[in-house]
């Protein structure tokens, strides 16, 4: 069987909201900084080197960082006098940043009120003109009679 990634939760476990271990990307900032302080770690002490590969932290922050910024985070792990809260910090920054411009986006949604009616209308008009054209084809292949 091929291996499926599975993007690690809060706890460590995969991440999933029966679970109770996400992390919301439009929830509000203090909230996420809650989450991803939370994080669960060990209590390996700050000087001593600590595994990346075992590490929570550094697997939600490869899906955010470059290769070269997961490679910097790797090393600091490594090399000891790196604290899972500094870790913490960097990731709280990372989804900021990544997330940034779908926050900025629903800001503006959710203050045009007839934004979302608009579009289901447009969406609704599209749908039927697209149903409309195949069903017609349906009636033509089928030998049906098409009465208007």
């Amino acid at each position: 069987m091929p291996e499926v990634a599975v993007v690690p939760g809060l706890d460590g476990q995969k991440m999933s909201k029966s679970y109770g271990n996400t992390i919301e990307i439009f929830c509000d900032e203090k909230i996420l900084k809650q989450k991803v302080m939370s994080i669960v770690t060990d209590s390996t002490p700050l000087e001593e080197p600590k595994d990346p590969d075992n590490n929570t932290i550094f697997a939600l922050y490869k899906l955010f960082a470059s290769p070269q910024e997961a490679e910097d985070m790797r090393q600091k792990f490594l090399q000891g006098g790196y604290g899972y809260g500094h870790a913490k910090k960097e990731l709280l920054d990372k989804i900021q940043n990544y997330f940034k411009p779908a926050h900025k986006r629903r800001e503006e949604i959710m203050r045009d009120k007839g934004y979302a009616e608009d579009v289901l209308h447009k969406g609704a008009k599209a749908a039927r003109e697209k149903a409309q054209e195949v069903m017609g084809r349906i009636r033509e292949n089928c030998g049906l009679l098409r009465f208007l």
